[in-house]
């Protein structure tokens, strides 16, 4: 199971059970019925991703470009990207910070969409994936954790060939946004 590696056997286990029966898109689509969320466009995502950072990171540097990104999950093996660009002007050093989120966001749960950007925040102060960085995870996500795992599930049943859950309902209620 590619997105599960490192995760218990037992747990593994009960995973493989759940795909034999042809559960797992079930079980999740239960975990989440509210399907998927309205922030749809760059704008949006930028106005989601400022208030979060504004919420728990007032003090971080600010950010010059938040957008989804097409690409980003099959060319770079992730799901987000946080840069930053250092460029001189004048005589100082200016820093431009840059949030990227894979498109496949648009079409999830809102909470999923949350966990990514908390994520990638995370990163604008803590850049390895140590203790100090999933506690300030946890502090901006109580759930971040299940949430991550729940993610893995579903990128797991797309990857066995599942359909996209809630791809269906993104489409109905915002016709021609994109």
């Amino acid at each position: 199971m590619k997105y599960l590696a490192g995760y218990p056997a037992p747990l593994l286990e009960q995973v493989r059970q759940l795909i034999a029966e042809d559960r797992l898109g079930a079980l999740l689509g239960q975990r989440y019925p509210d399907g998927v969320h309205d922030i749809q466009t760059d704008r949006a995502l930028y106005g989601y991703v400022s208030e979060l950072k504004g919420e728990f990171m007032r003090k971080a540097e600010p950010l010059s470009k938040v957008m989804f990104d097409n690409k980003l999950h099959v060319i770079r093996n992730a799901l987000g990207t946080h840069t930053t660009v250092s460029r001189v002007q004048g005589g100082k050093l200016k820093a431009k910070r840059e949030i990227r989120v894979a498109s496949l966001f648009k079409e999830v749960p809102l909470a999923w969409l949350r966990m990514i950007v908390v994520h990638e925040l995370a990163h604008m102060k803590e850049r390895e994936h140590d203790k100090a960085f999933y506690a300030l995870c946890r502090h901006m996500e109580p759930d971040y954790h299940r949430l991550e795992f729940d993610l893995r599930l579903y990128l797991e049943h797309l990857g066995m060939g599942g359909k996209r859950l809630w791809a269906n309902a993104a489409a109905a209620s915002s016709p021609g946004q994109g």
